[in-house]
């Protein structure tokens, strides 16, 4: 897309660490306790008044930790929560702070894959802490599992918190369990309302790592030296407010890049606000779309977990050996997020 009136100039990147290597094993962050200290911060968009610091702050001391707000959290540089070179010194900060066990995103937005070239993620192995986010944050969670670091795609502070999604979240940040994830009987509305809440577009089970997160971010990260390794993984993915011909464009990206000819296994969660936007009735439906690309991948695959965008969504491990069902639509996590 052309600019009028001369070039734009942007800030520079300037790698403060070489790109992650493909680890060859996991590491576990511990586990939280009751009273632990949990950094927030804000990697992608800025944080508005609507938000709330202080429903936040309350937020988290509702699930037995105490916030600590990174330096920079309220800043605002455009649409992001401050420059790159201050939201990437906000993580390092967390990362690096003894007296925090975990760190959370406020929110999502755009911005987070800007700080993958910032950031040491030689380090944050060493010493790893959990990191929760979803959305815009699928671009840390998947830069931490290429470096052998697990993480948990799951809600951010800023989102609601309803009980199912809380527990999720406990199960596996304070408890380390390996719970199994079923598509509810409520998950419909969000594939049409039309026949079971279980889509499945090829039965079976298989085995595998869980990757994956909000298709645009992933999907904008082929190419990269960021996206882990995809042989023998479970794909996971998740979308919203995206028209099916962008959905197929993505997953045809994947599938050009031979991604998906690789994988054990699939679950689409849920694509919110995806369906029909244009009001239009000559389109491929959402269903039909991840049907064509999914149900001849020779490997299961199925739609309909709460993953994602949604009400009640549930947290997934990102990086954690799991173990799915396509024809009963079930996730069982095979190890522990945390140790």
């Amino acid at each position: 897309m052309g600019i009028g009136g001369g070039a734009l100039a942007l800030p520079a990147l300037r790698a403060l660490a070489a790109p992650p290597a493909q680890a060859r094993d996991m590491v576990r962050p511990p586990r939280l306790r009751n009273g632990d200290v949990l950094g927030l911060v804000a990697p992608a968009g800025f944080v508005a008044d609507r938000f709330g610091l202080d429903e936040i702050g309350a937020t988290v001391r509702a699930m037995g930790l105490e916030p600590r707000f990174a330096p920079h959290l309220t800043a605002r540089d455009g649409y992001l929560a401050g420059s790159d070179a201050a939201r990437a010194g906000d993580l390092k900060v967390m990362f690096a702070d003894e007296g925090v066990r975990a760190i959370m995103a406020v929110r999502g937005g755009w911005g987070s894959a800007r700080l993958l070239p910032l950031l040491d993620f030689a380090a944050i192995r060493k010493s790893p802490k959990l990191f929760t986010g979803f959305s815009d944050n699928t671009a840390l969670c998947l830069a931490l599992a290429r470096a052998g670091v697990v993480s948990i795609h799951g809600p951010t502070a800023a989102t609601s918190w309803p009980p199912a999604s809380w527990e999720s979240f406990r199960q596996l940040a304070f408890e380390g369990a390996m719970p199994t994830y079923a598509v509810p009987s409520y998950a419909g509305p969000n594939l049409g309302g039309r026949g079971p809440a279980v889509r499945t577009f090829r039965g079976g089970k298989a085995r595998g790592r869980l990757i994956g997160g909000n298709l645009a971010v992933l999907s904008a990260l082929v190419g990269t030296a960021y996206l882990p390794d995809f042989d023998g993984a479970i794909l996971f993915l998740e979308e919203t407010n995206e028209a099916e011909y962008r959905i197929d464009r993505m997953l045809t990206q994947l599938a050009l890049a031979g991604l998906l000819e690789r994988l054990a296994g699939v679950v689409f969660g849920q694509c919110t606000h995806c369906e029909n936007p244009d009001g239009g009735f000559s389109n491929f439906t959402v269903y039909e779309v991840l049907d064509q690309r999914f149900a001849s991948l020779g490997v299961p695959a199925f739609q309909g977990l709460m993953i994602g965008h949604v009400g009640g969504q549930i947290s997934v491990p990102e990086g954690a050996m799991a173990e799915i069902d396509a024809d009963a639509g079930t996730l069982r996590l095979l190890e522990p997020a945390v140790s």
